[in-house]
């Protein structure tokens, strides 16, 4: 009798070591799982912050790409007019000061 109480004791010892083992494995397991959790929610918030400021870039550019095409439209008929008639005119009154026989021109003095 004594025998077997003595066995069931070492029996109720290994199990509570063992018991104690598995506590500390699952508390280590938890630990990692919830750093590793932290790391991931940290590294989203950059990696969102990263995305904000490239949406903001992205905005940026699209606001140059228009204006950059409404400068090539006017430097399209800037163009145009150039080769035109009525702008060699408005060039020889501007530059050269010509105008026609039959103009009267009107000075302020």
């Amino acid at each position: 009798m004594k025998k077997m109480n003595q066995e069931r004791r070492r029996g109720n010892s290994r199990h509570r070591r063992r018991i104690r083992g598995h506590k500390r494995s699952v508390l280590i397991v938890s630990a990692v799982i919830i750093l590793m959790g932290v790391i991931v929610l940290v590294n989203s918030m950059a990696l969102k912050a990263k995305e904000r400021a490239y949406k903001e870039q992205e905005i940026e550019l699209q606001q140059q790409i228009k204006e950059e095409e409404q400068k090539a439209k006017e430097i399209d008929k800037l163009e145009d007019y150039v080769g035109t008639d009525a702008y060699v005119e408005d060039m020889a009154r501007e530059k050269l000061g010509l105008v026609y026989e039959d103009e009267i021109i009107f000075k302020a003095k």
